[in-house]
């Protein structure tokens, strides 16, 4: 397993163990494998977008409403406690919620509150831009690699803010608003661009944001933030434009569905076999893992507002050499499933990680179910085998944790996945949808 214990000058998220100690830590999911999955799955609106989207409500003192949003999952409700401790009334039916900041309470975002999850970050610069001043936690998250602040930081002094590191929280003020100014990410950063975009969006004059990240969730921030009143261009491309408006306005928006919980789902049919139909969703984001599987053998079709995989068991699947990028590259959120399919394909597979420098930690957990996986360097060489066996296995982060839920799906006997607490932060309903096609799956 690669290692990185080099010292770094960055500001980095801290690892965050703590929660097993939490309510579902104790939980299990117990699988038994063999079976070919058969059905239609609902995909639930994308965790990456509805985070960022429910922070920018602290922007305006009017009501933003978000549907299609995926508010049972865990780090959506880490986030409510956050946007309550400061001063939003949300309001929720089913899969809509609705977010009034119409005064704020507290400045302060404590470590708590953000410990729990990274994207507690993300309300740094709607206080900000609104308020003048905030005091944020450095957040917490999966396991799986530093990750700096750096950006968020610097951008935001580019934009005229004072900004100092005390006692484990990010100080920022900027008496008379923030100020349009250019910032060039020294590499790209999702939610580096979305922070500094909100910021803008109430900056005095224009703000220009290049090597800016292009995932579909900064274009569906940005669509939000339009219809709000922000004036935003260039989103989807490396370079954004944001000229500062006075006031924004409430708004409703219905979040994108989760291209990852959709990959994560197309790879399960890849594992055991069957046909699914995917609903509300769609591949036009996720290009590259789509390429990638019907080389190893997947077949994949769009059909009206759903999408169809589908792989008989006749046909063995084929290893394939996949490397992670920045979007519209080979999403780092999919390297772990389609590491686990590789595991069972024909020949093999190299996966390398170029994104984050500790996201192997689920091959020694594969390797104890049968998988031939040798790690060199930020490079793992998967030589396919006949099958895996059922074992009791560990999950360390949150794509780990599917991961080796799909090990389990195609593994001959019983498989137990332990703390899965980190499974509820980004998968809604995965027992229930998994068993609704034939999965034989169960929570305990």
């Amino acid at each position: 397993m690669p290692q990185n214990n080099q010292k770094s000058n960055v500001v980095s998220f801290s690892t965050n163990l703590e929660s097993e100690k939490e309510k579902s830590g104790m939980d299990q999911i117990r699988i038994q494998g063999g079976y070919a999955l058969n059905g239609d799955i609902e995909i639930s609106g994308a965790k990456n977008a509805a985070l960022k989207l429910a922070c920018a409500c602290l922007l305006t003192d009017e009501v933003l409403t978000l549907t299609n949003c995926p508010n049972t999952l865990r780090d959506m409700r880490s986030l409510y406690d956050l946007l309550k401790h400061i001063g939003v009334e949300i309001t929720e039916d089913a899969d809509t919620a609705k977010f009034h900041a119409a005064s704020i309470k507290d400045k302060t975002a404590p470590y708590d509150l953000v410990r729990k999850m990274r994207a507690s970050i993300m309300v740094l610069g709607p206080l900000l831009a609104r308020h003048g001043k905030a005091r944020v936690s450095l957040p917490g998250g999966c396991a799986i690699g530093t990750r700096p602040v750096n950006f968020h930081i610097d951008g935001l002094v580019a934009m005229g803010a004072k900004i100092e590191l005390n006692e484990g929280y990010i100080e920022a003020e900027a008496e008379g608003g923030l100020a349009g100014g250019t910032y060039t990410f020294p590499r790209v950063s999702h939610t580096g661009t979305e922070n500094l975009m909100m910021a803008a969006t109430l900056a005095n004059g224009k703000t220009v944001l290049k090597n800016a990240a292009k995932e579909p969730e900064v274009v569906d921030l940005a669509d939000c933030l339009r219809a709000m009143g922000a004036k935003i261009e260039g989103d989807g491309t490396d370079t954004i434009i944001i000229e500062g408006v006075e006031k924004l306005h409430g708004a409703t928006h219905s979040v994108l569905p989760d291209r990852i919980e959709t990959g994560t789902f197309l790879i399960a049919v890849g594992l055991t076999g069957g046909e699914l139909r995917l609903k509300k969703t769609n591949l036009k984001s996720l290009s590259a893992l789509i390429a990638q599987l019907k080389d190893a053998g997947v077949d994949v079709t769009e059909d009206g507002e759903d999408v169809v995989v589908s792989r008989t068991g006749e046909n063995r699947l084929k290893g394939v050499d996949i490397m992670t990028e920045a979007y519209p590259g080979f999403p780092t959120d999919m390297q772990a499933q389609f590491m686990t399919m590789l595991c069972l394909a024909e020949g093999a597979g190299m996966v390398t990680e170029t994104i984050f420098e500790n996201r192997f930690m689920h091959v020694p957990e594969l390797c104890r179910m049968g998988a031939n996986i040798t790690v060199q360097g930020n490079s793992a060489i998967i030589r396919g085998v006949d099958g895996l066996k059922g074992a009791e296995v560990m999950a360390t982060d949150l794509r780990a944790s599917v991961a080796l839920v799909l090990a389990g799906l195609a593994a001959e006997g019983e498989t137990v996945v332990n703390r899965i607490y980190h499974l509820d932060r980004g998968y809604e309903n995965l027992v229930k949808k998994l068993s609704n096609v034939g999965a034989k799956i169960t929570r305990e």
